[in-house]
């Protein structure tokens, strides 16, 4: 059970970013009920110069648009955020700011797949990504050869093109009972090599490591040219190990990523964390371990913090337990719970 104190403490959210070339912090304080703190500061000559710095519902404002500051201060809620409030007076100076959220932050996780697969769908379209899209699905060594695409009606396209603007942040969220149309849906069928030519499948003959892949693409696509931030949720699952170490590659070499987009990702994958020969693919300083604890809560920490030598199998020496952030799994347990089924008793 979470400790009753750890359940009441606020939860404080901190970003590090370059505008236009000058470096820009931001962060918040929130409990469940309001916003503590909130802050926001720029660096155009190496030193910190305000933009805002709020206390609950005490705000001190930089030297920028002060009027146009007061009067957010005027409208701001106890539970909601300054930078929001003021994008939405359409306060210039903090614009850049909050646009960098909304253009920047791509989200890749099980419920956006059909938004994502719906944006590869729409890439197909365009000539220059249409190419990059069927380089990376063919790249993948799943017997891809090309992608047709099929006229849809106008409901159904309206569909695709909502699902691709929420997934890019410019239209809100969708109510609970909307999805995004299903890969069946897209008008889009994936052409595979055969014994005999090229065939194309049906959707529900498509592995769901295609699928999978095939809603990721998209967003790479996009966030390699914008030079945006892709966080993947759980990026090695369905996909084979190698083909997740190729895609971390893309965002790893200066010559795939010239605009220096970023890949945030967890996995359970060790092989990413280097072979027996001490060879890595990410750096010490690119890698976290999360470990849960007794009361519920996890711990967050740097491999860089433990210091491993330059040479040292960091994922041999991870599944050894060195490093800590492994489950802790009871034989003897298993073998009851394996008994209990065992014994067929359904009572």
């Amino acid at each position: 059970m979470l400790d009753p104190q750890a359940r009441r403490a606020p939860s404080r959210f901190e970003v590090d970013l370059v505008l236009a070339g000058v470096r820009h912090e931001y962060g918040f304080v929130l409990d469940d009920d309001r916003v503590l703190e909130e802050w926001a500061y720029r660096y155009p000559h190496g030193k910190a110069a305000l933009l805002f710095r709020r206390q609950a519902n005490q705000v001190d404002l930089g030297g920028g648009e002060r009027a146009k500051g007061r009067a957010v201060t005027e409208l701001l809620r106890p539970n909601a955020l300054f930078l929001s409030t003021a994008a939405s007076a359409n306060h210039r100076a903090l614009l850049p700011l909050y646009g960098w959220f909304g253009r920047n932050l791509r989200l890749a996780e099980a419920h956006s797949r059909p938004s994502r697969q719906a944006l590869t769908t729409q890439l197909l379209d365009q000539d220059i990504q249409r190419e990059q899209v069927l380089a990376l699905l063919r790249a993948a060594d799943l017997g891809v050869t090309g992608a047709k695409k099929h006229d849809l009606d106008p409901v159904m396209r309206d569909r695709l093109q909502r699902a691709v603007r929420i997934l890019a942040g410019v239209e809100g969220e969708p109510d609970g009972s909307e999805e995004g149309p299903a890969f069946a849906e897209l008008g889009v069928r994936l052409v595979h090599q055969g014994v005999g030519g090229e065939v194309e499948l049906d959707a529900g003959d498509e592995s769901l490591g295609t699928l999978v892949w095939f809603g990721l693409v998209g967003p790479v696509v996009e966030a390699l040219a914008d030079g945006a931030v892709l966080l993947a949720d759980e990026l090695d699952a369905s996909l084979h190990p190698a083909l997740v170490a190729e895609l971390v590659r893309l965002f790893q070499d200066p010559a795939t990523n010239p605009r220096r987009a970023q890949l945030v990702f967890n996995s359970h994958d060790a092989a990413l964390l280097g072979d027996s020969t001490g060879e890595r693919l990410l750096g010490r300083d690119q890698i976290w371990f999360t470990e849960k604890r007794r009361d519920g809560s996890t711990r967050l920490y740097a491999l860089a913090d433990l210091d491993p030598r330059k040479e040292e199998a960091v994922g041999r020496r991870y599944l050894s337990g060195r490093y800590g952030a492994t489950p802790i799994l009871s034989r003897q347990e298993f073998d009851v719970a394996a008994e209990l089924i065992g014994s067929g008793d359904r009572t």
